[in-house]
């Protein structure tokens, strides 16, 4: 069967949510025959990631302008323009911005699979007139998609509350069970020491809560602990440089964004990840920190609340006073590594799920 996916920025090793979906996803589809293609958005091919394949994948970029309250619309328009080129049997479109697009890929005779990976209209970054344009893309997506998947029973809920859509495949995010790093010449490189320190990790955006946390490590006794934030910004704006500025005041490591080994080690010797955003789907960095068997700490959002957590583990979102108490209560616990049950979060047993979906075309 031909795919051809659209919606993300692309594969591999590019930043986001839906792009760690997609690079773990479509490599398992490819391996189970299906002939897959991933639109890339041109604006984010660097000389590192200038490949036409990965891992059984083919690989189309197309221009994408780097603007934010573009880009994903332009790129979406032109995949759907190559998907009917090449007569694709399925287009796979993901996030709600893109699904905009749903109805003019119905129309040029495509079958569509839209995946919803979360309200992209909460998210702080955008203004009024960009969430009216999410909330239409959520509407006219899941209204004229042949078949929707959602990756949490959040948004499942959302869709049949507010569309009466009850026909949506709930198909969770997936996570791998690393091997954990015995290595500690990366954070020995920026100055850390193994479990101590505190890990946060996603991209500069201001509904991640990334300054929320250093307010709140701040003003609690460090007791040798740093605090780490991996990642970066998209598209610099004036939240993510006072982030840095903020970061920098405070004695806050920031490594860039990291994939790989380096990320491996990160996880690996942490003391404990936070997770503090406002606005999640199913976050995939979280399923991360529980593979690596590392103490959490997140925000107390329906979409972080995983039957594999304790009540301990949580703190009111936005409230900075919570958050620092809980760091405090977390770090003076016994340092031990945990035990979570992640058998809903199979990669394998989730692309066969998503084969099914297709299958049902």
């Amino acid at each position: 069967m031909k795919i051809v996916v659209a919606g993300t920025r692309g594969i591999p090793d590019i930043q986001g949510g839906v792009e760690t979906h997609c690079e773990e996803l479509y490599p398992r589809l490819a391996a189970m025959g299906h002939d897959v293609t991933v639109v890339r958005r041109s604006c984010y091919v660097t000389p590192q990631n200038k490949i036409t394949t990965y891992k059984g994948v083919r690989l189309k970029d197309t221009y994408a302008p780097r603007k934010k309250s573009i880009e994903a619309i332009v790129h979406t328009f032109l995949a759907i323009l190559y998907a009917r080129r090449v007569h694709a049997d399925v287009l796979h479109i993901h996030a709600i911005g893109p699904s905009l697009l749903v109805p003019f890929a119905r129309l040029l005779g495509l079958k569509v699979v839209m995946t919803h990976h979360g309200p992209d209209y909460d998210r702080q970054k955008w203004n009024r007139v960009a969430k009216a344009v999410l909330r239409l893309g959520e509407r006219m997506g899941v209204k004229y998609a042949n078949e929707v998947i959602v990756i949490s029973t959040v948004i499942d809920n959302i869709l049949r509350e507010k569309y009466h859509r009850c026909n949506a495949h709930l198909i969770y995010n997936g996570v791998n069970t690393p091997a954990i790093a015995t290595t500690t010449d990366y954070i020995a490189s920026l100055g850390l020491e193994s479990h101590k320190y505190v890990l946060a990790v996603g991209r500069f955006v201001e509904e991640k809560g990334f300054d929320l946390l250093i307010r709140a490590f701040d003003q609690i006794p460090h007791e040798g602990y740093k605090l780490v934030i991996a990642g970066d910004a998209d598209h610099e704006d004036h939240y993510s440089t006072t982030l840095k500025q903020l970061a920098r005041e405070r004695g806050v490591v920031l490594t860039g964004f990291i994939r790989g080994a380096r990320l491996n080690e990160l996880f690996s010797h942490a003391r404990l990840f936070v997770l503090p955003s406002f606005h999640e789907g199913l976050p995939i960095v979280l399923l991360e920190a529980l593979s690596y068997h590392l103490p959490v700490l997140v925000s107390d959002i329906p979409a972080n609340r995983l039957s594999c957590l304790s009540a301990d583990d949580f703190f009111a979102t936005g409230d900075i006073r919570s958050l620092a108490e809980a760091l405090a209560r977390k770090l003076a616990q016994t340092d031990t590594r945990c035990q979570y049950d992640l058998t809903p979060y199979n990669w394998d047993y989730i692309a066969t799920q998503v084969d099914a979906v297709y299958h049902r075309l």
